[in-house]
């Protein structure tokens, strides 16, 4: 299987309401290769599932797409807590997108 593989650095943020997820931002050259990109099984929404490595962690987790945008990571609170890492902390994760083998067919 062949995978597309981005380092994705930024600051840590939360996203504003109760429950608020947190995340780093894609770069826009990044978030421009994955749209463009037609070989990812992205779900319903438009997520593009990955496997991302932060220091010693290994967890699976999911790419979202924003309004304003870049594309988001999670970063999940177990991921967080052991890592010790917080909102404001510059993180460096590398993600692993796994890329499908079929050509899409794209007609008018």
């Amino acid at each position: 299987m062949d995978f597309l593989q981005l380092t994705v650095t930024g600051k840590i943020w939360r996203y504003p309401g109760k429950g608020g997820w947190y995340f780093v931002s894609l770069s826009e050259e990044d978030s421009r290769a994955l749209k463009e990109e037609k070989r990812i099984d992205r779900t319903f929404y438009g997520y593009v599932p990955v496997t991302a490595t932060l220091g010693a962690r290994v967890w699976m987790t999911t790419l979202f797409p924003s309004k304003d945008g870049p594309y988001l990571l999670a970063i999940k609170a177990d991921v967080r807590a052991k890592e010790r890492i917080g909102v404001g902390d510059e993180v460096v994760v590398d993600c692993r997108v796994a890329l499908s083998k079929r050509e899409l067919d794209i007609r008018p």
